[in-house]
């Protein structure tokens, strides 16, 4: 019997454990929604594909020192062709050849890059500068997900706290409710006491009923954002302030730098535009006539060396694309500047909404400890009979009010220092 009962109590203590173990990781933090936010994030897939596609440019530059081959052939038929009686006019008849009017030939050749003025490592050079700068594009566009989430999650905490203020004031009025009753029923009471603290108990509700409802919408809305199922069960926790540091940590500027990383190989390129190319090749072919024209039979033949190709046409615009360059590279320094100057423009608003609200909580808690003097001394004055039902309900109107604005203001410079540290990129 013993035994029983103390397996009893060992399986109630790993049920009360496991309950509390589950209550625990029914929360959620600001910091796990922003992860959950950004895994969530259809755009989060491009990180992989733009991984892959610069993996096959990479691969296709590099093929270019791969041998090439080439398959050409051709049949024509000329109006004229050599003649050799016109050298050997003493000549027999038939003792010189004679050349067919139609020719034909099949070639193939196989050519191996040699040195092709650094244009192939440029080319490598620039597609990992492109995957980088979109990369670090997509990064940009993910970090946009704070200003979403801070939003929401401050809303949420925002009507959570405004619903248990609601009920501590449905509390106190249920409290004076029950001494009105109690009055009513033993004849020392008014019956237009207990129904005007009832009207005030429906107002109550009906602000529950608000608060409830926008709380709903906003959960709705974060679950949506991070992917995860999140309801009235589960509870977001209330962040501590957050170390500002003034310093700009965007995205957005390293974004800038790798734009004009790659101006840097573009102009790289346009110097590989104007080198020498070298490579070596072999041929070989099958026609009428061969290499040895004065035989106008079919036959095969083939020949090896190196090509030397050297175009020097691109110098003529060299200058000019190079100015295109330093253009664009000028531009997105003015980019980078009115990026900078627009948010330190941000930054200096928010500053000054942080500090406002600083300041604003510090008179909240001073009219909230004067309400609730006052509110308290009307109850007294209440249970004696000095003031009306009417008048001590304002009072605790009053003081709902009062703590109501502290609670706002509090989510709001919370809110507000969680936008600082997004602006600021810490």
């Amino acid at each position: 019997m013993i035994m029983k009962f103390s397996r009893i109590k060992m399986v109630s203590a790993i049920l009360l454990i496991s309950s509390g173990l589950f209550a625990q990781t029914d929360q959620l933090s600001i910091d796990s929604c922003y992860l959950l936010a950004r895994q969530n994030y259809p755009q989060i897939k491009k990180q992989d594909l733009i991984a892959k596609s610069g993996g096959f440019s990479l691969e296709n530059a590099a093929r270019a020192y791969l041998p090439q081959l080439s398959v050409t052939g051709q049949a024509t038929y000329q109006s004229r062709t050599i003649d050799f009686h016109d050298v050997l006019p003493a000549a027999p008849p038939n003792s010189v050849p004679t050349l067919s009017k139609d020719q034909y030939k099949i070639q193939a050749e196989i050519s191996q890059q040699i040195y092709d003025g650094g244009s192939t490592a440029n080319q490598k050079e620039l597609i990992r500068a492109n995957e980088a700068v979109e990369q670090q594009a997509l990064e940009v566009n993910l970090n946009t997900l704070k200003d979403r989430v801070n939003q929401i999650y401050f809303s949420i905490l925002l009507m959570s706290e405004q619903l248990k203020q609601n009920e501590i004031r449905k509390t106190g009025l249920q409290g004076a409710l029950d001494k009105a009753t109690a009055a009513l029923e033993n004849g020392s009471g008014f019956r237009s006491n207990v129904d005007e603290l009832k009207a005030e108990l429906i107002n109550v509700d009906m602000s529950g009923i608000e608060f409830k409802s926008n709380r709903s919408a906003y959960l709705q809305m974060l679950s949506l954002l991070t992917g995860r199922r999140i309801d009235e069960a589960t509870l977001l926790v209330q962040p501590e302030p957050p170390p500002l540091v003034a310093d700009i940590n965007r995205p957005e500027l390293k974004l800038f730098d790798l734009r004009k990383e790659t101006f840097g190989i573009q102009e790289k390129q346009l110097r590989s535009g104007y080198l020498p190319k070298l490579n070596a090749f072999v041929q070989g072919a099958y026609g009428r006539p061969t290499l040895n024209f004065i035989d106008n039979a079919f036959g095969t033949w083939w020949m090896g060396g190196l090509r030397l190709n050297w175009s020097l046409g691109s110098l003529y615009t060299l200058k000019n694309s190079r100015n295109l360059l330093h253009i664009d590279s000028q531009n997105q320094d003015i980019e980078k500047e009115t990026f900078l100057y627009n948010t330190r423009l941000t930054l200096g608003q928010e500053n000054a909404d942080i500090k406002k609200y600083s300041e604003l909580i510090q008179k909240d808690d001073a009219v909230i400890s004067l309400r609730a003097s006052v509110s308290q001394s009307a109850k007294g004055q209440l249970d004696n009979g000095v003031i009306t039902v009417h008048e001590y309900i304002n009072k605790l109107n009053e003081e709902n009010l009062a703590r109501q604005s502290r609670i706002l203001h509090h989510i709001q410079l919370l809110q507000a220092q969680y936008n600082f540290k997004s602006t600021s990129g810490n």
